[in-house]
Formats: structure tokens, C-alpha cells, sequence
């Protein structure tokens, strides 16, 4: 008798970890399981604007390669720059202070934070050619830290830097290892800060609206937090509640096969 109340007892447990550990496979797919179909994307201004604590490369070249020397303090061939493996490297560059300000060879202070990259370029540009430092300059200006954030479900939760300054969602999850089978799908926090105020967005990967969002493309900074799903939620508390009594009944286990044999 006491072996059958124990065999029941462990054939209920086996039953309620399958039932737990099933999941509905609609909640797991991605776009609803859209067919084929062609999205607009109405991303015609993809350009960042320099926030405080921004670190950017400006490289300057002109006619005259000896008088532009002095401005390439910080070229791009003397930096070690990171890569897209989810590594920092150490990074020389101009630092947006706290203030706004990049400190630039000749020129002095220049205001660089809430404009973005195409006017600060042509800021400079202007600058050298009017007090006659450089004849027809040509500005480039790269950002070295352009990195988002991804936390949560994923398969390899990390900090990523972008090289080429331009990321997509899918993009950022797929450099992370993807979604878990226990992540939330359809309910994606992204969170990104503009002009000081940090702006909390849900997003649904569920349908295929992701393709049309204005968050599609992520900005430097961005941090996306995959939730857990209920099955994880269950699962997790499940595990702590029943634990005990696991541990009980392979304690009566060994002692009736101890009783027994004997």
C-alpha cells in the first residue's frame, strides 16, 4: 500500500510538469504568421540627435593634407573602435560634455548637443573655411558609442555596439541570441530618452504592425526588456512550491526500500 500512495503521488507530479511546461505555440510566433506583404517605411530622417556624454570621431581633410593635420587629433586610423561582437573597446574621440560642448583644435567650444550629425558637420565646415584655417574642408563625424541595451528573455542578455549607426529591433534580439520560449512577445519594453525625459514604449512582435512602428529603428541609448511569459512565471513558482514535497517523497521513497529490504 505504501508504495502505490507513493507511485501516485510521483504520477501526478509527472502529469502536472507536462501540463506546465506546455505553451501555446501562437503566443511563440513572431507577425501573427503574416504572408507575403510590402511595408512603406516612413523613416525618411534615420539621424540621431547628439545627446550629452555622446563620444563622436570628426575627421577633417581639405586640399592642404599637412594644414588639416592639427584636426585630426583623433583619426579614425589611431582608433581602436568596437566591434558589432558585443565588445568595448577603449575609444579615443571628442566627448560631448555636460554641458553640450565639444572642445575642437582652433575653434574652440562648439555646441554639438540637440543637433545632429549633418549640422554639426556643416558647423565646423563653416567655422574653418570663414576664419580662413582650411580651403573647401570636408567634415566626417562617426559616433564611437552608439550602442543599445538588451535585458531580459533573450538568449544572451548584453550591451551591443553598432558600427555602421543604424539598427533594427529584429536586429538588436538577433545579435542578443533571440527571444527564449519564455519570453513575452507581445508586450517588448523599450525604453529611450530624448531631450532628458526618458519615454517607456510597449511594442508587440506578435503582428506584423512592428514593420510599420516609428520604434523600428533603434536610437543610441535604447534599452529593450523582454518580460518573462506566464508559463515562466508559473513555472517558477510551481517549482518553488513543489520542491519540498519532492525532497519529502524521495525521503519516504528510500526509507520504505530501506523497510523493505530489510
Amino acid at each position: 500500500m505504501e508504495l502505490q500512495r507513493l507511485s501516485r503521488i510521483f504520477f501526478f507530479l509527472i502529469i502536472f510538469s507536462l501540463l506546465s511546461a506546455c505553451a501555446n505555440t501562437k503566443e511563440a510566433v513572431y507577425f501573427g504568421g503574416s504572408g507575403k506583404a510590402e511595408y512603406n517605411s516612413n523613416f525618411e530622417n534615420l539621424e540621431p540627435i547628439i545627446q550629452k556624454n555622446d563620444l563622436l570621431n570628426i575627421s577633417v581633410s581639405s586640399l592642404n593634407p599637412q594644414a588639416t593635420e592639427i584636426f585630426n587629433v583623433y583619426s579614425a586610423e589611431n582608433l581602436r573602435s568596437a566591434s558589432a561582437s558585443n565588445t568595448i573597446a577603449p575609444v579615443s574621440g571628442y566627448l560631448v560634455d555636460l554641458d553640450g560642448y565639444i572642445q575642437f583644435p582652433l575653434l574652440g567650444k562648439i555646441k554639438a548637443a540637440g543637433v545632429s550629425k549633418k549640422a554639426l558637420k556643416e558647423k565646423i565646415e563653416q567655422e574653418l573655411f570663414s576664419r580662413k584655417l582650411l580651403l573647401d574642408p570636408i567634415v566626417d563625424i562617426r559616433y564611437l558609442n552608439y550602442k543599445v541595451s538588451v535585458l531580459g528573455e533573450v538568449a544572451r542578455p548584453s550591451v551591443i555596439t553598432v558600427p555602421n549607426e543604424k539598427l533594427t529591433l529584429l536586429e538588436a534580439l538577433g545579435l542578443a541570441g533571440d527571444l527564449t520560449i519564455y519570453a513575452n512577445r507581445d508586450n517588448l519594453l523599450l525604453i529611450r530618452e530624448e531631450e532628458g525625459q526618458k519615454k517607456l514604449v510597449r511594442l508587440d512582435l506578435t503582428t506584423d504592425e512592428i514593420f510599420t512602428s516609428p520604434y523600428y529603428y533603434l536610437q543610441s541609448n535604447d534599452i529593450i526588456y523582454v518580460e518573462p511569459n506566464k508559463t515562466k512565471i508559473a513555472s517558477a513558482s510551481a517549482a518553488r512550491q513543489w520542491l519540498p514535497l519532492v525532497i519529502s517523497s524521495l525521503t519516504l521513497v528510500v526509507v520504505s526500500i530501506d523497510r523493505l529490504v530489510r
